[in-house]
């Protein structure tokens, strides 16, 4: 049994602990946003906060994170409450297909829980390991540069959500099936 903290809720699993977390989430908590992508830890899509760090989980055992605080998309906001972060996603127009788009604002909570007031080179570097096919990379540096204005200015927060409860995505997949 694996525990680790997953979006501000304490949760055991019993998998393999050589399964990538991305499957863990995705499969034992049905917890969707996060995506696969490449399934080498090269483009993004994967990416979620460990200890408020953007890290990728395709490749990364869930062992390796018993005991840490995990954050997926689920955790930042939703369509009911979201980020200043992805309020400005919005406002920017960045997404188009959509399918990096979990993972970029993963790699943007980061950059702005540690920067509120990061230069374009800061955001090039932050952002670097995510990929968009679509190429939205202008509006994804001009939604990062309105919400950290936004946050300096104490307006909104990079976490619109405080506690996810994983059983609350589990009941809403039962409903569905």
């Amino acid at each position: 049994m694996i525990s680790f903290k997953l979006n501000g809720q304490t949760v055991n699993v019993d998998a393999p602990g050589d399964t990538p977390l991305l499957w863990v989430v995705r499969e034992h908590f049905a917890m969707k946003g996060t995506k696969f992508g490449c399934g080498m830890g090269l483009c993004g899509a994967c990416s979620m906060l460990i200890d408020g760090v953007s890290s990728r989980t395709c490749i990364m055992p869930v062992q390796t994170v018993a005991n840490r605080n995990i954050t997926t998309i689920e955790g930042i906001g939703n369509p009911e409450m979201m980020s200043t972060l992805q309020n400005a996603w919005v406002e920017a127009d960045v997404p188009q297909c959509g399918y990096c788009q979990s993972g970029q604002i993963i790699s943007a909570t980061a950059l702005l829980s540690q920067n509120n007031n990061p230069s374009d080179s800061d955001i090039d570097t932050a952002m670097s390991g995510n990929i968009c096919r679509c190429g939205t990379y202008p509006n994804v540096k001009k939604a990062i540069k309105s919400a950290a204005a936004d946050l300096r200015n104490g307006k909104g927060r990079l976490q619109a959500v405080q506690v996810f409860d994983p059983a609350t995505a589990l009941e809403t997949e039962e409903v569905q099936s």
